[in-house]
């Protein structure tokens, strides 16, 4: 049932809430300030969704009736901590949206610096799993403090009757939107797809992407680059990543089975789903997935089609300190 209203938002107090411009997350912010009595605070955070989309994101926040909406740029972070980190612990084809599950540390991590940097005590989410999500449980195990809401869990209403009640409240909503999970609006425009094949070489050096087609360059460049090739073809860059390390690893990793190892692989998503990520068992995890990945270095050639990723020449480079070790031992 459309939940009543209480009084209005009494200066002071706050919430900040974790805003990805979609359907629950848009009506949470006239809901949570009748409901507390507070000024909402949005938090979106950057992870490459593109400057239109955040801009647009951003002004949905103002016009729905946040006080302030706070854009947080971690592209950098997210490449370098979480999916390169993911590509080693071989959990990039587990993960389904891989990038919302592997952002929920990340967002939770922002989430509190802006609470603390606002003064909040109180943080919410537009997750329907309310407690059980793992954006709830991070949030809690960063600031045991914090009072976290989750008003998709919590209203009880349908999506009809969530349009209808941010039909009656003059909520902007995205042109499209998913009723599960919240997901912000999909990138205007239709992509092309390409009517040939391409072949595409990516370079990596101890497991991290390095390169593509011979040029070597920043990761978050290398992920953009490799985002419109693939796109072309119904594919993304996590999904070229993944097929490309995942060959290379096959081949130079000697040990049977240590390429992808299922307790690593399965060790890291339990701690994703159990909000566990900023801990010393994530950190020893990581030390494992490293020790593997010294050995996954060197080229992979892929050719992308029409949503297929098909894996052609493997070239494993022999690291100098690999070499001199033979030697000596001759």
């Amino acid at each position: 049932m459309t939940p009543g209203s209480s009084p209005s938002a009494t200066a002071g107090r706050r919430i900040v809430l974790g805003y990805s411009g979609g359907l629950e997350t848009s009506i949470a912010i006239p809901w949570l300030a009748d409901r507390q009595g507070a000024e909402i605070i949005a938090v979106t955070v950057d992870l490459g969704q593109g400057k239109d989309v955040l801009e647009e994101i951003r002004d949905r926040a103002l016009a729905t009736g946040a006080l302030r909406a706070h854009v947080v740029d971690a592209r950098d972070a997210f490449a370098r901590d979480y999916i390169v980190r993911a590509l080693k612990a071989g959990i990039l084809g587990e993960l389904s949206p891989v990038a919302a599950s592997l952002a929920h540390p990340l967002i939770a991590q922002k989430m509190v610096e802006i609470a603390n940097i606002e003064q909040a005590t109180i943080a919410a989410h537009g997750d329907p799993a309310g407690t059980a999500s793992p954006l709830d449980r991070t949030i809690r195990a960063l600031d045991p403090t914090m009072t976290v809401l989750a008003p998709a869990a919590e209203w009880q209403m349908s999506q009809a009757e969530q349009l209808d009640y941010a039909h009656e409240r003059h909520v902007t909503l995205p042109v499209a939107f998913s009723g599960l999970g919240d997901r912000a609006s999909a990138p205007r425009g239709v992509a092309v797809r390409a009517a040939e094949a391409a072949a595409v070489d990516i370079a990596f050096d101890r497991g991290a992407p390095v390169g593509v087609n011979g040029v070597t360059m920043p990761l978050l460049d290398l992920i953009g680059s490799l985002g419109i090739i693939a796109g072309a073809h119904g594919l993304t860059s996590l999904a070229a990543l993944h097929a490309a390390h995942d060959a290379l690893a096959r081949v130079a990793v000697t040990t049977p089975g240590a390429f992808s190892s299922p307790r690593i692989a399965a060790a890291y998503l339990r701690l994703l789903r159990e909000g566990r990520w900023f801990t010393p068992e994530r950190e020893t995890l990581d030390r494992d997935a490293d020790a593997v990945q010294q050995h996954v270095s060197g080229v992979v050639r892929l050719t992308l089609f029409e949503g297929a990723c098909a894996v052609g020449d493997v070239h494993v480079t022999v690291r100098p300190t690999t070499i001199a070790l033979a030697k000596a031992n001759d």
